[in-house]
C-alpha cells in the first residue's frame, strides 16, 4: 500500500503518540509499503524542539524507510490553553505546503490522521474526498472532552463548536479507530457507527521489555540499595495525571529513608512538582530525564511499583500509554481509576494492579503501603501474561495492517 500519514508527533520522540505513530510508520515501511508521514519537528515531551532540529524548516528526511516531511511550528516554554491552541495551529499552517503537494501527487491508498490535535484532521479529510482517498481518523486522546472535563477551557460556546467540528471530522472519515473500550464508547456516542469503528490498541515490544531482576536495574546509576523501596512515575509530567498527590504522599514517608519517590520524564508540570518537593524538603524524591529505549527494561526493574495517574475528569478521555511498558516488564502498578472505566475494569479483571480513588493522597498512601508490604509476585506474572497475550506489537499491527487494506478495498 501506499500510505499517507498525518501526526503532530513522530519517532524520534520516545513517549505519548509519536512513540506509537512513529514505531507504527517504521514497521509499515518495514514490510515494504511506501510510507509518507507529514508530522512536526519533534519537541514532546520536553516542550523545546530537539537539539538536532533546531533551526530547521520544512525538509524530508528517512527513518527506518518511511519519507518523514517535517514542518515547524511554535513550541511554548509554558504551555496553557491559549498557548496550546496557538502552537497546534501553527502546525496546521505548517502543513499546507506538503498539503498542496500530495493533492497533486500520486494518490494514496489510505490516509491515516492521528489526533490531537483533532483538527489536523480537516486538511486530510478534504484531501481525501478531493482525490478519492479513504481516511482514517485515529483518536489517541479525546481532546476537546479533556480540554472540558478538566477545565482548560470553559467557554461554552467555543466548546460546542469544536464538538461540532470534531463530529464533522470523524462521521466523515471512512474509519475511526481507537485504543481502549471506553474511548470507543464515547465515540459511539459522537454519532459514530459500528461499522466504520476500529480498535487499533497501544502495543509493546514484549521481546525488547521484559522482566529484568534488581540487579540488572538503574538503582546503582541512581545511588539507590537493593533492599530500599523504589515507587516509580514515568513518563510525560503533565496537567492530566494529577501528579501533585505524590508529593503529598511523599509527605506522609519523610521519615523513612528507606522509601525513594523516583519520577522520570519531563512535562508542562515538572518545573512545579521540583519546587513542591523541594519546599517540602523531600530528599527522597528524586527526578531523572526520559531514559533511551534501551533502557526501558532496566529502568522499569527499578521500581518495586509502578504509579499509573490520572484525574477523575479524565477518565476513559484518555488512556496511559505508559501501562503498556510496565505490564511487559511485569511491573505491578498502582492504579487510580474509578470503578466504571475502562482502565479500572481491565486492571480488576486481569489482577494486575492494586487500585484506588484518583486525587485522593490519603488512598494512593494506602495503595502504597499495601505494595510495599505485600508479596506482588502474582500481579507481576499477571502483568506479564497480559502483555504477552493481549498487547503484542506484531499482533496488533498485522491486525490493523489487515483493517487499514480492507478500508482501501485491497482486500
Amino acid at each position: 500500500m501506499r500510505i499517507l500519514i498525518f501526526g503532530i508527533n513522530y519517532s524520534p520522540e520516545l513517549t505519548g503518540i509519536g512513540k506509537y505513530t512513529g514505531e507504527m510508520g517504521s514497521w509499515f515501511a518495514k514490510r515494504g509499503h511506501d510510507v509518507h508521514v507529514v508530522t512536526a519537528v519533534p519537541y514532546y515531551p520536553e516542550w523545546e524542539v530537539h537539539e538536532k532540529y533546531k533551526g530547521k524548516k520544512w525538509f524530508t528526511e528517512d527513518i527506518d524507510g518511511a519519507k518523514v516531511h517535517r514542518v515547524p511550528l511554535y513550541v511554548p516554554k509554558e504551555v496553557n490553553s491559549k498557548k496550546r491552541i496557538i502552537h497546534e495551529f501553527s502546525f496546521v499552517l505548517g502543513v499546507l505546503p506538503y498539503w498542496f503537494r500530495f493533492l497533486f501527487s500520486k494518490k494514496f491508498d489510505a490516509i491515516f490522521c492521528a489526533a490531537p490535535p483533532f483538527h489536523l484532521g480537516f486538511l486530510p479529510l478534504i484531501l481525501s474526498k478531493l482525490r478519492g482517498m479513504p481516511m482514517v481518523s485515529h483518536v489517541q486522546d479525546l481532546q476537546v472532552d479533556a480540554a472540558k472535563e478538566l477545565g482548560m477551557i470553559n467557554n461554552k460556546t467555543f466548546l460546542n463548536i469544536m464538538f461540532g467540528l470534531e463530529r464533522f471530522i470523524l462521521k466523515n472519515s471512512k474509519c475511526v479507530s481507537t485504543i481502549s473500550l471506553g474511548m470507543e464508547q464515547k465515540i459511539a456516542a459522537k454519532g459514530i457507527t459500528e461499522k466504520q469503528r476500529i480498535m487499533f490498541p497501544n502495543w509493546v515490544d514484549e521481546k525488547s521489555i521484559r522482566p529484568l531482576p534488581k540487579e540488572a536495574s538503574l538503582r546503582g546509576e541512581f545511588g539507590i540499595g537493593m533492599d530500599d523501596k523504589v515507587i516509580l512515575y514515568s513518563g510525560n509530567l503533565g496537567e492530566k495525571q494529577g501528579l501533585e498527590s505524590i508529593i503529598d504522599t511523599a509527605i506522609t514517608y519523610k521519615d523513612r529513608k528507606d522509601i525513594y519517590f523516583i519520577i522520570v520524564g519531563s512535562g508542562g508540570a515538572k518545573e512545579k512538582l521540583v519546587q513542591m518537593a523541594a519546599d517540602a524538603g523531600l530528599t527522597q524524591v528524586k527526578f531523572y530525564p526520559l531514559q533511551p529505549y534501551d533502557k526501558l527494561s532496566a529502568l522499569l526493574a527499578t521500581a518495586d511499583v509502578h504509579l499509573v495517574l490520572q484525574k477523575k475528569s479524565a477518565a476513559d478521555l484518555v488512556m496511559p500509554s505508559k501501562l503498556t511498558g510496565i505490564l511487559s516488564a511485569g511491573g505491578c502498578s498502582i492504579v487510580t481509576a474509578e470503578p466504571g472505566t475502562s482502565l479500572y475494569t481491565v486492571i480488576h479483571q486481569h489482577q494486575m494492579g492494586i487500585l484506588c480513588e484518583p486525587e485522593n493522597a490519603e488512598s494512593l498512601a494506602g495503595a502504597i503501603d499495601t505494595a510495599i508490604n505485600s508479596d506482588l509476585t502474582q500481579y507481576r506474572l499477571n502483568a506479564r501474561a497480559y502483555a504477552e497475550k493481549y498487547l503484542s506489537k506484531k499482533a496488533i499491527l498485522e491486525q490493523f495492517e489487515a483493517d487499514l487494506a480492507k478500508m482501501a478495498g485491497l482486500s
